[in-house]
């Protein structure tokens, strides 16, 4: 219980710190953050949590990084189902709660595309279906590397959630303007459950790409890396 008490925590606050910088912070008038400051932010979520709770779970945060480990030999499958749960159920809570704190705002109108994930007319920049199956697919087998080397034995010890953290922001700063940057289901299935518009109708996309790519570098880690 302790691990998915952990993993619950860890994916709550990546959603409710990554998302809740492109909803509140990224367009604010003059002093907005930017692309920049929303790939920051979700590599600090990730780094503050691997460094808070990664010593009791693991610090997955994301079913595509749990399949990519499994695959990798370093998680067992029969922990697999609850892991995913507790990071929906992280994932979808913080999305409520960033839910409620826009829609008390004086002068709301609409959640519009909160920080949902999306291709052809829902990605940001127009990219295609096409596209974005393989920059997910690209982007998160590259970031199950880093987290698979990063924390190999032979790796140096306590660094581990900076590579990871600055994996992810480099992942954003390549991705926000094809598909706004899934990498990770239960983050997409959060924001879409609340966003207005077809983004749960492409969801797929964003379980099936994901876990593809993670497990594929897992596979790839087993293989090639693990190994003296």
């Amino acid at each position: 219980m302790k691990k998915l008490f952990a993993e619950f925590f860890g994916t709550f606050w990546l959603v409710f710190g990554g998302c809740g910088s492109a909803v509140f912070a990224a367009g604010y008038p003059e002093l907005g953050i930017g692309f920049v400051g929303v790939a920051l932010a979700f590599g600090l979520t990730v780094l503050t949590m691997a460094y808070a709770v990664g010593h009791i779970s693991g610090g997955h945060f994301n079913p595509a990084v749990s399949f990519g480990l499994w695959a990798g030999g370093k998680f067992d499958a029969k922990d697999l189902l609850g892991y995913i749960l507790a990071q929906l159920t992280g994932a979808i809570t913080a999305a409520g709660v960033l839910y409620l704190i826009v829609t008390n705002k004086s002068d709301f109108i609409t959640v519009g595309g909160f920080a949902a994930n999306g291709y052809g007319d829902l990605s940001p920049d127009g990219y295609s279906m096409t596209a974005a199956l393989i920059a997910e697919f690209l982007l998160t087998a590259f970031f199950l590397l880093i987290i698979l080397g990063s924390t190999n034995d032979r790796a140096p010890k306590g660094f581990a959630p900076i590579a990871i953290g600055l994996g992810l922001t480099l992942i954003h700063l390549i991705s926000i303007p094809i598909t706004n940057t899934s990498v990770n289901p239960a983050r997409s299935t959060s924001q879409a459950l609340f966003a207005e518009g077809a983004f749960i109708s492409q969801l797929w996309l964003f379980w099936i790409a994901p876990i593809a790519g993670a497990i594929v570098a897992g596979f790839i880690h087993k293989a090639l890396f693990d190994k003296e």
